[in-house]
């Protein structure tokens, strides 16, 4: 059977080797009241999973100088976070270039 007649059977294509991230928001960060934050101290304070990658969005305002540690962060959120004086970090990625694909058959979910 031709592969235009399978994939909907299949619920889709889920691409195996995208890289999800957790957002986690400038309010969020701000009511925090550190003045460092890592994705350890998140997952510690119960923000973020752990084992989770972490991108910081740029929603709410930040009021004081916080170094954010992350891995990836929106040009809007490293505005605001500089401007408040505060210094970002972008952290490696756990996997080199492409995120390794899913072991398992076809049918393995991640």
């Amino acid at each position: 059977m031709p592969l235009k007649q399978r994939v909907p059977k299949l619920k889709g294509f889920n691409n195996p080797f995208r890289v999800e991230y957790y957002a986690v928001n400038l309010d969020s960060i701000d009511s925090l009241g550190l003045s460092e934050v890592t994705p350890e101290v998140l997952v510690k304070k119960g923000i973020a999973h752990k084992g989770t990658l972490i991108k910081v969005l740029g929603r709410g305002k930040i009021n004081s100088a916080v170094k954010v540690s992350a891995h990836a962060v929106s040009k809007t959120a490293q505005e605001a976070i500089t401007k408040a004086g505060g210094q970002v970090t972008i952290l490696a990625l756990p996997h080199k270039g492409v995120r390794p694909a899913a072991k398992g058959s076809q049918f393995t979910n991640r």
